[in-house]
């Protein structure tokens, strides 16, 4: 008798997509190489139909717990729950509560795109009659290439095929490792509006990204990852919050050669006659309090535009030095 899908709706929906408790992965040396702790001590929860963002520098040990979760590497301790099925007992149905789309383009050259999801359907022993080959390929723009070999395909072409080729048998778990890396800009927002709309039908999202400013604009949730170890997990909110400071750019309508008295009391600095930048703490000043010393300065303001904390500077700043904060 087949295992039920992890879809099906006989399966209880379990509150968390992914589970990892105490992950280690301690990768063996070999001659003149010494052992790698790749992973150490790693929890994670991934809430079912969140968009769940984990970023990290390279070497960070992201694609190593990927591969742990799609079964492709064998984790040192520490347990992996996928869709509530435990990667070590429930093996199987594990593997079919993920579809992972990897940075690699991994295609056959001689498949056409149809070819290549038939196939993939078969492993996963979805029935002919249940198989979406033509809907997927639809949904990421590949129906007119349908029946030409991959290795005709561009690169964003190819790209999307790997997104298209873990949609096969409908996991409520997909990840994504760097799939936009080498994307131009119009294939990217193409891939953008498809995740979304593959998000808020219900399908849990876990991306890796360099583009950090992609994991700003997709990510309700966000996990950051150095040197094997957890340094931050919370709402993409929450994570913004965490930097006081915000900065304000005047644009002069006259030209100043020295900060007024009235804004002594401010961090403000002049690059140039005609522009001022005032940093300051929103928790410690409110923007009304600068905008009244900069009338009381008599200043005459043309522009102003205010510079935001966005998620680079908060991963610049659990990354930089080797960090080993402990996660809030």
């Amino acid at each position: 008798m087949n295992n039920p899908s992890p879809a099906s709706p006989d399966v209880a929906i379990p509150d968390l997509a992914v589970e990892i408790r105490g992950l280690n992965k301690l990768y063996g040396g070999s001659g003149k190489r010494p052992p790698k702790q790749a992973v150490s001590d790693f929890s994670l929860e991934v809430p079912r139909g969140s968009f769940f963002g984990l970023l990290g520098p390279n070497g960070a040990g992201k694609s190593t717990i990927i591969n742990i979760m799609a079964g492709l590497v064998r984790k040192t301790s520490g347990t992996v729950r996928i869709w509530d099925y435990d990667l070590d007992t429930q093996e199987r149905q594990s593997r079919c509560a993920i579809g992972v789309v990897p940075q690699e383009l991994n295609l056959d050259p001689f498949f056409t795109p149809a070819e290549v999801m038939e196939v993939q359907a078969g492993l996963y022993g979805v029935p002919k009659a249940e198989r979406r080959t033509k809907e997927i390929l639809a949904a990421v723009g590949l129906s007119d290439k349908a029946n030409a070999y991959a290795r005709t395909l561009s690169g964003g072409m190819r790209r999307r095929l790997l997104i298209a080729k873990a949609l096969v048998h409908t996991p409520p778990v997909v990840v994504l490792d760097e799939p936009t890396a080498g994307v131009d800009v119009e294939l990217r927002q193409h891939l953008w509006r498809h995740l979304r709309e593959l998000n808020a039908r219900g399908t849990t999202i876990v991306l890796t990204t360099h583009y950090l400013e992609e994991a700003e604009a997709l990510c309700d949730r966000v996990a950051i990852i150095n040197h094997g170890r957890l340094v931050a997990c919370d709402t993409t909110r929450a994570l913004l919050r965490r930097i006081d400071n915000k900065a304000v750019i005047l644009t002069l309508a006259q030209t100043l050669t020295e900060i007024p008295a009235a804004l002594a009391g401010f961090h403000a600095t002049l690059p140039s006659p005609s522009e001022l930048h005032i940093n300051y703490r929103p928790s410690a000043n409110a923007m009304q309090a600068i905008l009244d010393a900069v009338r009381a300065a008599g200043i005459a303001v043309a522009d102003i535009r205010t510079d935001e904390v966005d998620l680079e500077d908060i991963f610049l700043q659990l990354t930089a030095g080797g960090s080993s904060q402990a996660a809030q």
